[in-house]
């Protein structure tokens, strides 16, 4: 009777272990999941890392992050390959939102950009006018590493280039009058000061990226507050009425979030040594 008993014990025993086990597993297999394409800057600065499991437990709601240049990221979306948009290129988010993609687009966010280059400067291009810094790369041929990936980062040094005088709008890249030392790796921010670094080049960087980048060598920020530098982030939901089988309403619960005073005072909490990397303004526009 008792090796019998132990025996109908031990077998309820497994049996509620496997229950149990096969309950947890569709808990974990139901749990929503949504797809955001972001940029390099917000993964490599680790600022979602910091922003994801907050909202992840306002909500319950998991977040893949595809991290890639904006003109990528906008692609992927194109495709409806994302459920969520969140980059840094507001005239090429405009036209997302022109062309039907989402029906609209929220500001979030902003740092700035930095002109990066070696401690001793040997083109002179020290002070806050970007401009006349670009200038003095291109007259003295000195090593430039440009991202040349489309990013938002990509078409932000474009713009400053061309308002420099250098390039002319329109014009592929290279030009030979941004000087013999400009060379594009087709790469992410990280890589591409990890390129400076190695080689004493000139790089224009995110603020947040740099200030997570430890690889700094003898690199330091040469040029900054240039108006010009501003750097603004959007969100965007994917339409659903272009790709009905997205999660377009996970989506528009992370945009409610992140643009809700939760969601800024979370990203206005994320900083390094200090210094903070991103200032929320979703409830100034």
């Amino acid at each position: 009777m008792n090796l019998s008993f132990k025996h109908r014990g031990t077998a309820g025993i497994r049996t509620s272990l496997a229950v149990a086990a096969f309950f947890l597993s569709a808990g974990a297999a139901s749990a929503e999941t949504i797809t955001m394409a972001s940029t390099t800057s917000t993964e490599q600065s680790g600022l979602f890392s910091h922003l994801l499991p907050a909202f992840r437990k306002a909500s319950g709601i998991d977040v893949k992050v595809v991290a890639v240049g904006t003109g990528q990221a906008i692609d992927m979306a194109k495709r409806g390959d994302a459920d969520v948009l969140f980059v840094h290129d507001t005239a090429a988010e405009e036209k997302f939102v022109a062309e039907g993609f989402s029906a609209r687009r929220y500001p979030v966010m902003y740092n700035d950009f930095v002109l990066v280059g070696p401690k001793a400067d040997p083109a002179g291009t020290q002070g806050k006018d970007i401009a006349a810094a670009l200038k003095k790369i291109a007259t003295a041929n000195a090593p430039f590493v440009s991202r040349g990936d489309k990013s938002g980062t990509d078409a932000a040094e474009r713009r400053l280039w061309t308002q420099a005088g250098v390039a002319d709008a329109g014009q592929p890249v290279p030009n030979d009058r941004k000087g013999t030392g400009y060379r594009e790796c087709g790469c992410g921010m990280g890589p591409a000061l990890n390129i400076a670094a190695s080689s004493g080049a000139y790089v224009l960087a995110d603020r947040g990226t740099w200030l997570s980048f430890k690889n700094r060598a003898g690199l330091a920020v040469l040029v900054e507050g240039d108006r010009r530098l501003f750097n603004q982030y959007g969100v965007m939901v994917v339409s659903p009425e272009k790709f009905p089988s997205l999660d377009s309403k996970g989506a528009q619960k992370f945009v409610d979030w992140v643009i809700s005073p939760a969601g800024q005072q979370t990203i206005a909490s994320y900083t390094i040594g200090g210094e903070q990397l991103f200032f929320p303004n979703a409830q100034a526009n």
